[in-house]
C-alpha cells in the first residue's frame, strides 16, 4: 500500500487561497439529432486544487517545496483542508452532533463509517468522510454522547464500545480534511527564477481511498 502521511497537513494558510474542488467526469455524446447522451462510470468525484495561487510569501513556496520532499513527489500523500467543505454542515457554522446521519442501530453492529450527504429537492448524493479531525461529535436518539465510542481518523470509522440498540439514531457532526497527494513536477529553476505571481502551477490530487 502507498505509504500516507496521516500527521501532515498542507499549510493552511496556503490551502485557504487554494482554488479546485470536484470533479464529475461524465461522457457526453451528442446524437445527429442534436440531444445528448450523458453517462458517468465514477460514483464519486475526485477533487483537484491548485496551491500556486494560495502561495503569497517566499516562505510559503519553501514551506510547500519542504512538504513536496516530504512526500517524496506524487508517492505519499498528506491531508488538505478545503475551506469551501470541509465541515459536516456548511463552512460558515460551527458543527453539531445532529448534523449528518450515521446510520441506524441494530442491537449488533458497533462499527459505523462517517458519511456527509448533500441534498436538493429531494435529491442526494453520499460522500464517506475518511479523514475527520479535531472534535468529532456524536448523537444516539438525538443525545449527545461524551464517551462509549472510538474514532478511527484514518478511515473515519465510529465504533461504540457497545452496540447502539435496534432503531437507534446514530447521528455525526464535525470537521474533516480531504486526502491529497502532488500531482505535479516542481521545477525547482523556474520556482526560484519566479516572482510568486507566476510561479508554475503546484496541482494537488484527492486520493481514492
Amino acid at each position: 500500500m502507498t505509504p500516507f502521511m496521516d500527521d501532515i497537513v498542507f499549510p493552511i494558510h496556503v490551502s485557504r487561497g487554494s482554488p479546485g474542488g470536484p470533479d464529475w467526469p461524465a461522457e457526453v455524446v451528442e446524437k445527429s439529432s442534436g440531444y445528448e447522451e450523458r453517462n458517468t462510470r465514477w460514483s464519486a468525484p475526485l477533487r483537484s486544487y491548485d496551491a500556486k495561487y494560495g502561495v503569497r510569501t517566499p516562505d510559503e513556496l519553501y514551506e510547500v517545496l519542504s512538504l513536496y520532499h516530504v512526500a517524496r513527489g506524487r508517492l505519499r500523500g498528506f491531508r488538505f483542508l478545503d475551506w469551501t467543505d470541509y465541515r459536516s454542515g456548511p463552512p460558515g457554522k460551527a458543527p453539531t452532533p445532529l448534523d449528518q446521519g450515521l446510520g441506524t442501530g441494530d442491537g449488533e453492529t458497533t462499527a459505523f463509517q462517517l458519511v456527509k450527504t448533500y441534498t436538493v429537492m429531494g435529491e442526494t448524493f453520499e460522500r464517506v468522510v475518511t479523514r475527520p479531525y479535531g472534535t468529532i461529535l456524536v448523537a444516539i436518539d438525538g443525545v449527545a454522547q461524551a464517551s462509549g465510542y472510538t474514532i478511527d481518523r484514518a478511515t473515519g470509522i465510529v465504533t461504540f464500545d457497545a452496540a447502539p440498540a435496534e432503531g437507534a439514531d446514530l447521528t455525526w457532526g464535525g470537521q474533516f480534511h480531504v486526502p491529497v497527494r502532488f500531482d505535479c513536477k516542481l521545477d525547482q529553476i523556474s520556482l526560484r527564477t519566479a516572482a510568486i505571481g507566476d510561479i508554475p502551477s503546484i496541482f494537488l490530487q484527492e486520493l481514492r481511498e
